[in-house]
């Protein structure tokens, strides 16, 4: 997409790994953060999906920044969560976020704040100077009301979670981490339904942690082979793959060849499909 073109949606990758963060000489190019996405839709707002490690950075970028911040979760598991106590813009006066908090055992739970107890880590919500506010009841709603076009679908992982699909001025982006499209036992929802939601995307962010010689042994730990991704992406259409939340000890060079049997998977199928592996500082204008 040409830089003259006005952009209506910008995806920047602040976090792209799973489980654990973690710096090693092995690791650079592609980065050591969890999981964090900012999507930008406006000048006045930005959205940030999962708050892990990688939303520290995010922080620095939006601190001189006036925009209201957004804040979903796919789920509440530690490396999607844990980076926020760190976000700078929690601790500025007057500063507008709002929370999302998410489904477990049937209840709401606002994982972002409750891990600021006091004894986990010294600072508890109440010190926090911004407006910060978690939104519990129809939250697809509150940020249907706040310009958002947002769609959700229940993830394969457990503990529970999910995907979204954000539009904007006839562009999309789908974000699924953390989901295991061939999980052993009962399914959230079926590959099919995946393939429907993800229709014909500008950009699919997929979960691809694993590969064909991880399993069996991590097969039902709730994250997909990056095979099983390009299946998804192939589809659905999709026009551009991201592969994400990466296994802590890929390295870099690993990840490059995942890089290379990725591009070649597609054009051995001829599939016009552009597949790119997750990389902090990753940024796209659709």
């Amino acid at each position: 997409m040409g830089m003259s073109k006005q952009s209506s949606i910008t995806i920047r990758f602040w976090g792209v790994r799973g489980c654990i963060a973690g710096q090693c000489a092995s690791c650079v190019r592609y980065g050591g953060n969890t999981s964090c996405v900012s999507i930008d839709v406006g000048p006045d707002r930005v959205l940030v999906l999962d708050a892990g490690t990688g939303i520290r950075q995010l922080g620095k970028a939006l601190a001189d920044t006036s925009a209201d911040i957004f804040v979903l979760l796919s789920h509440s598991h530690m490396d999607h969560i844990q980076g926020f106590p760190f976000f700078l813009p929690i601790y500025q006066p007057s500063r507008r976020i709002w929370v999302f908090p998410t489904l477990q055992d049937e209840s709401m739970i606002c994982s972002l704040l409750e891990q600021m107890d006091g004894a986990h880590l010294p600072v508890t919500p109440d010190d926090l100077p911004s407006k910060w506010q978690c939104i519990s009841e129809e939250p697809m709603g509150f940020l249907r009301e706040h310009d958002f076009c947002i769609s959700r679908i229940p993830t394969n992982h457990p503990g529970e979670g999910y995907g979204y699909r954000i539009e904007n001025h006839g562009r999309s982006v789908v974000y699924l981490t953390d989901n295991e499209l061939d999980p052993p036992g009962e399914k959230a929802t079926q590959f099919d339904e995946f393939v429907q939601f993800c229709r014909h995307t500008d950009v699919l962010i997929h979960d691809a942690q694993y590969l064909e010689k991880d399993m069996p042994h991590k097969h039902g730990w709730g994250h997909s082979l990056v095979s099983q991704a390009c299946e998804l992406a192939m589809a659905a259409e999709a026009r551009h793959l991201i592969l994400y939340h990466h296994d802590p000890d890929r390295t870099d060079d690993e990840l490059d060849v995942v890089q290379q049997d990725a591009g070649a998977w597609f054009k051995e199928r001829n599939a016009n499909i552009r597949c790119t592996v997750a990389f902090e500082g990753l940024t796209l204008d659709i």
